[in-house]
């Protein structure tokens, strides 16, 4: 049982090693927002908000999660008893709309606080499995094909086990055909496409079949489900889903219009873990397989997405690249790393989220802070 004293707002930014362009827009420096949740018996732990600084990826925002979280869903969990984290969802979804990742942020750091509290490692309480969890990397649009190869060569040598290529209009089939041609037959590649293309690019996209890629991820709109079912017939590539799937039901959806083969569960996306956990499951009944997907998260996202990898049906490699990828310092010790393999250790020895959160770090980079407090709320 624990009962929620504070809760903590801190926006943090990092500054990316190199850009990150994607169809959608290119990122530089991440705006961060950071969850510090405090037990009434002094309990603590951190999570972190996904959403980004524009709404080009959903319609929220860093700043639509802030204040989403100040009016309407703090307040529903501060000073209230919870016999288990797995009751937040519901306690959260009722009479709001949307607001995904700004739920997925309390949810999901209300787990991180359960496992503290019971001391549990993260992935035990969610029932993960696995030690070690297999890591792609993504990798963004670049301005020429050699440039790309380059990258993509790059990250073959140091041991990542899924290439991610992010495609939009034009920059695509050529620079998909440079990297197969460069990196062979045998590795495993994929393309993201972030809803960039409709379902009138359907012959394009199907020049994409004879490139052997293990996906083609989100070439539709987020609603698109009828169109992309139509896609997916006409290819043999097996489609992803991504920006489309934010609920269990709509995971559900997908698998009835067969719209897709895969599913990429990203738990900021659909609400956080216990809707993750729900599309798992439901994805594993199906015979579909599931990866994790990320967000450019600091290292304390970072730990959220590897407890949940560890579940038995993430059977594909997730987007799960060591600290040294994005950043030249997280902000949580130790940083994220990749063996040789390219596999990250699931920190199962060790209680919580499995890493120790740098706070004098955080304070000295966070451009704004706000407490949040059961006593505010009970005034109210």
């Amino acid at each position: 049982m624990f009962c929620i004293d504070r809760i903590t707002l801190r926006e943090i930014r990092l500054e990316l090693k190199e850009p990150f362009r994607i169809s959608s827009g290119i990122e530089l420096e991440r705006r961060i927002l950071l969850l510090e949740l405090t037990d009434r018996d002094g309990a603590s732990t951190w999570s972190e908000c996904v959403a980004q600084a524009l709404p080009n990826y959903t319609p929220e925002t860093i700043d639509t999660a802030w204040l989403a979280i100040r009016e309407w869903l703090a307040p529903r969990v501060l000073g209230r008893k919870f016999t288990s984290a797995a009751e937040i969802h519901a306690v959260l979804a009722e009479n709001i709309r949307g607001h995904n990742m700004a739920k997925a942020a309390l949810e999901m750091g209300c787990w991180g606080l359960e496992a503290t509290i019971r001391e549990l490692p993260l992935s035990v309480l969610l029932g993960g499995t696995r030690e070690r969890v297999p890591t792609g990397i993504s990798l963004g649009i670049q301005k020429e094909p050699p440039l790309l190869v380059q990258r993509a060569e790059a990250a073959v040598a140091a041991g990542y086990r899924k290439i991610k290529l992010k495609i939009q209009p034009r920059q695509d089939v050529e620079f998909v055909r440079a990297v197969r041609a460069a990196l062979g037959p045998d590795i495993e590649v994929m393309v993201d496409a972030n809803a960039a293309y409709t379902i009138a690019d359907a012959s394009h996209l199907r020049l994409l079949d004879e490139f052997s890629l293990i996906m083609l991820e989100q070439p539709l709109g987020a609603d698109d489900l009828i169109q992309l079912a139509e896609l997916q017939r006409q290819m043999t590539t097996p489609i992803c889903l991504d920006e489309s799937i934010t609920t269990i039901d709509r995971a559900r959806d997908m698998i009835a219009l067969r719209s897709g083969q895969i599913i990429n569960i990203k738990p900021g996306r659909v609400g956080g873990f216990a809707a993750s956990i729900g599309i798992h499951d439901i994805c594993r009944d199906a015979g579909i397989p599931v990866w994790c997907g990320g967000m450019l998260e600091s290292g304390v996202g970072r730990a959220y997405n590897v407890a949940l990898a560890s579940l038995p049906n993430f059977s594909l490699p997730g987007d799960l690249s060591p600290s040294a990828r994005y950043w030249a310092q997280d902000i949580v010790s130790p940083e994220w790393t990749m063996d040789a393999e390219g596999m990250v250790t699931v920190p199962r020895s060790e209680n919580g989220i499995g890493v120790r959160v740098d706070a004098e770090r955080i304070e000295s980079i966070t451009r704004r802070s706000e407490v949040l407090n059961a006593a505010t709320v009970d005034a109210a």
